[in-house]
């Protein structure tokens, strides 16, 4: 099998002097070795690898000569959390508080468990949660007979349970996928075999004229469109906070700030986790770290997968420019990842048009940097369908990273080398829309080797939505300020969010210390100013609800201070702030 993947490898890339190393081992698992080129070539060969039907997945060690790949010394770490000792004893650890983690957690609190979730970052949904398009994909563009397309359409379908008891904004608008000519038809048609094969429910080919009815924007007629009803639109960020309250109020602990270094294992056995913070003790700790998912594995002694980031930027427009009313686009396949979906045009569930998302390798699963290309590939997707958009009208943008492996598939099972782990890994798009049936195949792993759980008595699937003030009555406004005035003092004006919907939002079910905390939460500096004008009063605010000193308020965390010194601290004869730092 070693020879047969060499030999694609070659025919596939035609490098000459390939310094690599191919294994395969007793359980299938590809062990790639050595170095090439560039990091391009790394992840060519390692989904050529991944291919190949017989194996089960890649770990893919390559790097770019000339680059040292340094792993973080976690040496003092342990040392660190080891003479802390145990802070927690429990039953389950979920490590990472993404929309997967957050959406395990809930599942699990249905169950007489001792739940702990354990996020590196000072909030939940701060990684790829808080950085894709919304899309809840209807299940056309998964690959047929994969776990990805199984969980996709049922996800899909499991969203309207969701939204209903966890009260965040939905929308099912369905999707056009538009074809203009032959090459962009024979995509099309792809998609509908894939669709058909998956069972993606209501999904039918039309004609160009009643596709320009459905969606009124478009200014050329298709030749044919792929019109699916199931597509759906999230805030990513929005469902995983809702996710994390409810599973808060339902007795599930969460360790914001808080960094798995290594997991415990003895005799084979998983006994808990080591945190930057101490340790916790744990039957089972199910792995949902995003990107670092293959170094959680590795630390149980079960890596058998290599993550490799691949990263999307998205456009955001004021809300006063009109376009597509759901997500749009052509099957085109210029400066198109061989992994994408190929992006488009969309509104978001409170009304911003959203180009892209572009895709691309990188290296470092930190970096979310936004680039030319980025910007180049979402304004070319999205302008097909929205002619009259500048790109001058651009208020924001961003970059995600999704956590990709070499198979291109969801890893979902329960260790075979160490009892009590479970892989959440590889979660990918559609991850976002597959969340609800991810977490129900992880509880029934876990409920498998329990034998039974256990009911919670006092679970409540519904969780309390905050109050949204610009939505209301003014009849209802009223009410809600005399109650209480603060509703009635309005802090960011682009959005319309009052100082009692930011108070609201930082003594919530789980503590909100950050200003992108608060701005997730309530909207406010999501408008066109972008903080500009209520920048300065959230700091107050967050500063004055959680006691503190407003320097110690962070952007997003750890060392992302805003202020570095109030004016009055600043020593006399006009020094500068450089020179106090």
């Amino acid at each position: 099998m070693e020879r047969r993947i060499l030999s694609k490898i070659d025919k596939k890339l035609g490098i000459k002097d390939l310094n690599i190393d191919v294994k395969v081992d007793k359980d299938k698992i590809v062990h790639i070795d050595g170095s090439v080129d560039t990091w391009e070539q790394v992840v060519k060969i390692g989904l050529i690898a991944g291919k190949n039907r017989k194996i089960k997945n890649v770990v893919n060690n390559l790097h770019p000569k000339g680059i040292e790949i340094n792993k973080i010394d976690k040496t003092k770490s342990i040392q660190k959390g080891k003479k802390i000792g145990v802070i927690h004893e429990g039953d389950v650890v979920i490590v990472g508080g993404g929309v997967i983690g957050c959406g395990i957690a809930r599942e699990l609190s249905k169950y007489d468990l001792d739940v702990c979730l354990v996020e590196k970052e000072e909030d939940v949904a701060d990684g790829t949660s808080k950085a894709n398009n919304g899309m809840i994909h209807p299940g056309n563009a998964a690959m047929p007979f994969t776990l990805k397309a199984k969980l996709n359409v049922r996800g899909n379908a499991m969203y309207s349970d969701w939204a209903r008891e966890l009260k965040f904004p939905f929308k099912r608008t369905g999707s056009l996928i538009l074809a203009y000519n032959k090459a962009e038809k024979r995509m099309l048609n792809a998609a509908d075999i894939a669709g058909k094969i998956n069972r993606v429910p209501g999904m039918r080919k039309i004609n160009g004229k009643q596709a320009m009815k459905l969606e009124k924007s478009l200014t050329e007629e298709p030749k044919v469109a792929l019109w699916t009803p199931s597509t759906a639109y999230v805030d990513g960020y929005g469902v995983t906070i809702a996710l994390a309250e409810n599973a808060a109020t339902n007795g599930v602990k969460f360790l914001l700030d808080t960094e798995v270094v290594d997991v415990i294992v003895r005799n084979s056995r998983v006994r808990g986790v080591i945190t930057n913070k101490g340790i916790i003790k744990s039957r089972y700790v199910i792995n949902s770290a995003g990107v670092y998912g293959d170094d959680i594995a590795e630390m149980a002694g079960d890596k058998f997968y290599t993550i490799h980031p691949r990263k999307g930027g998205i456009l955001i427009f004021d809300k006063n420019k009109k376009g597509v009313t759901r997500a749009t686009g052509t099957p085109s396949t210029k400066g198109r990842n061989s992994q994408s979906k190929g992006g488009g045009s969309q509104v978001t569930v409170e009304g911003n048009l959203l180009w892209g998302p572009s895709a691309r390798e990188v290296m470092d699963k930190e970096d979310r940097s936004f680039e030319k290309e980025d910007l180049d590939y979402s304004l070319r997707v999205g302008k097909g369908s929205n002619p009259n958009v500048e790109p001058q009208d651009v208020i924001t943008y961003f970059s995600g990273l999704r956590a990709a492996d070499y198979k291109e598939d969801f890893i979902i099972e329960k260790s075979n080398k160490v009892n009590g782990f479970i892989h959440v890994s590889g979660i990918q798009s559609p991850g976002l829309a597959a969340a609800p049936a991810i977490a129900e195949m992880v509880v029934n792993i876990v409920e498998k080797e329990e034998g039974k759980l256990d009911k919670n008595k006092n679970y409540d699937p519904i969780r309390k939505r905050q109050i949204e003030f610009r939505k209301l009555s003014r009849e209802l406004q009223d009410k809600i300020i005399k109650k209480d005035s603060r509703y009635g003092n309005v802090v960011c004006r682009c959005e319309t969010i009052t100082e009692g919907e930011i108070v609201e939002a930082i003594n919530g079910p789980i503590p909100c210390t950050t200003v992108d905390g608060v701005k997730r939460r309530t909207r406010a500096s999501m408008g066109r100013c972008q903080g500009g004008f209520c920048g300065p009063k959230i700091l107050e605010i967050i500063a004055r609800e959680n006691n503190e000193d407003i320097t110690k308020v962070t952007q997003k965390g750890h060392d992302s201070f805003i202020i570095l010194k109030n004016a009055r601290d600043l020593e006399s004869g006009g020094e500068s702030i450089e020179k106090n730092k």
